[in-house]
């Protein structure tokens, strides 16, 4: 049985002449923006949230050193039609990771996004749960997308 799933990605984003965490950021989130523009413009980009290994107190999303940064970043996607939630995985790392060269990614979460009306059409419906501001991406030109993707 097919399902939707959202996946969310975290993306190590380097950035570089920076002067603060903050700064570091908004480059960081821009400049993904621009390498998934307009071919991923689903994709949800947002901070990261780090800790630290030793006490789990929570971090600024930006390392910086030298004037350059890394920038954890989360990136999120709802996949359509997938048999299992690996194959969800699969599919946004493929798919995100053809676009980000050279940044390291790793899948942080896989969650079956319930569709109330099985077997209908109604992505939008389904995005919209996953995420309040998904509704004005028009979620209907992803699912034939995957639907290749699966073939």
């Amino acid at each position: 049985m097919a399902m939707n799933c959202r996946v969310v990605v975290e993306a190590a984003v380097p950035v570089y002449d920076v002067g603060s965490a903050d700064e570091a950021v908004r480059i960081a989130i821009s400049k993904t923006g621009e390498m998934l523009n307009p071919d991923l413009n689903y994709v949800e980009i947002s901070m990261g949230e780090r800790s630290c290994p030793h006490c789990g107190e929570s971090q600024e999303p930006a390392f910086i050193a030298a004037d350059e940064g890394l920038v954890a970043l989360e990136l999120e996607m709802t996949v359509f039609n997938v048999e299992r939630e690996e194959h969800a995985s699969r599919i946004a790392r493929k798919e995100i990771g053809q676009r980000l060269e050279n940044i390291p990614l790793e899948v942080l979460e896989v969650e079956v996004v319930e569709d109330e009306d099985e077997g209908d059409d109604s992505s939008d419906e389904t995005a919209a749960d996953a995420s309040d501001d998904d509704s004005e991406n028009g979620d209907d030109e992803i699912l034939p997308e995957f639907e290749d993707l699966l073939e």
